[in-house]
């Protein structure tokens, strides 16, 4: 139980503190937010409790193409004065769509996720 309890405490001090870095800098807060670090806490997260990096990183690859796409309509969208929150619902709605895309393609390959 506790070390659940140093889990979410660290994890949860990462992302504050890039929120945080962010408010000041968005150059220094877009910088930390683009380096991978749920995938790399997740990665030590998972290599503590089972060992199974290998598949979870595969799995990071693929996966992270279609979360991309988010980046298109978003600022786009609140450029053109669409609500925050339509403009997060339509990229959201947009990248799921993109993950289903890519799992249907990868499956057509014979990758399995």
């Amino acid at each position: 139980m506790i070390f659940y309890i140093i889990k979410v405490l660290l994890s949860l001090v990462t992302l504050l503190a890039i929120s945080e870095i962010s408010k000041r800098s968005t150059t220094m807060g877009s910088i930390l937010a683009s380096i991978p670090l749920v995938s790399l806490l997740a990665f030590v997260w998972i290599y503590i409790d089972t060992a199974k990096i290998a598949e979870l990183s595969q799995g990071i690859f693929w996966l992270v193409m279609p979360s991309l796409i988010f980046f298109i309509p978003f600022p786009v969208l609140l450029k053109k004065n669409v609500d925050f929150w339509l403009s997060m619902g339509i990229s959201l709605t947009i990248m799921v769509i993109g993950y289903f895309v890519m799992l249907f393609i990868l499956k057509k390959f014979g990758i399995n996720i």
